[in-house]
């Protein structure tokens, strides 16, 4: 018996143009994406929610992924859910139908490396340039972790094991193993570790070494930007500035993170009235542009120093990234003005 009966043709009904646009003019689709719950394991445990979707909706566009979360059709154990949620085993994800791209509308990822401070088949530590991203999403492509991965196709996995800002330059952290990714995302909870900053802030910064304790919250501006402000309600953060040099109206300072939220050092500095220089969310648009017109247009915030012991074999590991020469440079015309 033939596996597929054939039916007498209808001729009631005009048959459809090879090229015509209706349903039945459509050669036959795969059927469409349907609703997905999946548990998280102990594999996927400490992963942020937008890293585990990038993972099971592979060559879905990430803004469609963002788009998703914030809408709400992304649910965490039935609850809406940030982006940057940590993901713990038992977690039930629904994951809603993605659209896939359509032929010709994906884009190759151009592959680069980046500058090694360390590395070792746990880990892998960079020195990130200002200027680029470390993932994509919220209109950017792609960022470090896509490039490099495209570098590296042959590395069974490269995942972030926290986050720099755009602008901001220095020591980045990438997990090569999920022990080593699990194990740093524990030390950053617990604080472990120490992490230092190099920021040029605009005025006169008066004592040697300040502590800021200030609660944060995130927060959403009308335009639809995640921002950050001080709230007594807010999350505990605390941050050790030391005074390094003294520029007329501008001082370079280090910032040492006690604790690791978001914005955190842009923040606390503004809130005590010194901006960092070149911060185009927190700090002063007219210092800003007289910094861009000296030829100075990034964001003076630098991740210059890592202490910490190795995730895996606990041997400590005491890592530098030396300010960028653009930062050299402008302070170099500030000694000299």
């Amino acid at each position: 018996m033939p596996l597929f009966a054939m039916r007498k043709e209808d001729t009631s009904r005009p048959r459809p143009k090879p090229n015509d646009p209706s349903p039945r003019g459509a050669k036959a689709a795969n059927p469409p994406p349907a609703v997905r719950m999946l548990e998280i394991g102990e594999e996927q445990s400490g992963q942020r929610l937008d890293n585990f979707l990038f993972r099971v909706c592979k060559g879905v566009p990430k803004s469609h992924i963002y788009k998703a979360i914030r809408d709400g059709q992304v649910r965490v154990n039935k609850g809406r859910i940030a982006v940057d949620h940590r993901l713990e085993t038992g977690d039930l994800v629904r994951v809603p139908p993605l659209r896939l791209p359509q032929p010709g509308e994906t884009r190759t990822v151009p592959p680069a490396e980046f500058p090694v401070v360390y590395e070792d088949d746990a880990m892998l530590v960079l020195d990130k340039p200002a200027g680029v991203a470390v993932h994509g999403g919220s209109g950017v492509a792609f960022g470090v972790i896509e490039r490099l991965r495209a570098a590296r196709p042959q590395a069974p996995m490269l995942e972030l094991a926290h986050r720099l800002d755009r602008e901001t330059s220095g020591l980045l952290m990438v997990a090569k193993k999920r022990s080593a990714l699990l194990g740093l995302h524990r030390m950053l909870r617990e604080g472990q570790g120490n992490k230092r900053y190099y920021a040029l802030v605009c005025g006169d910064w008066v004592n040697d070494r300040q502590h800021i304790k200030l609660p944060l919250t995130k927060w959403t501006t009308a335009s639809g930007e995640r921002r950050v402000r001080v709230d007594r309600d807010g999350q505990a953060a605390h941050t050790i500035v030391t005074l390094k040099q003294r520029y007329g109206t501008f001082s370079l300072v280090e910032a040492e993170l006690r604790t690791g939220r978001t914005h955190q050092i842009r923040v606390h500095l503004a809130s005590v009235g010194f901006p960092i220089v070149g911060d185009d969310k927190y700090g002063d648009d007219a210092v800003r542009l007289s910094f861009a017109k000296k030829g100075f247009a990034r964001m003076f915030l630098h991740a210059h120093h890592l202490d910490m012991a190795h995730p895996l074999t606990g041997e400590p590991l005491s890592l530098e990234a030396p300010l960028p020469p653009a930062c050299i440079d402008i302070l170099k015309t500030l000694e000299s003005s």
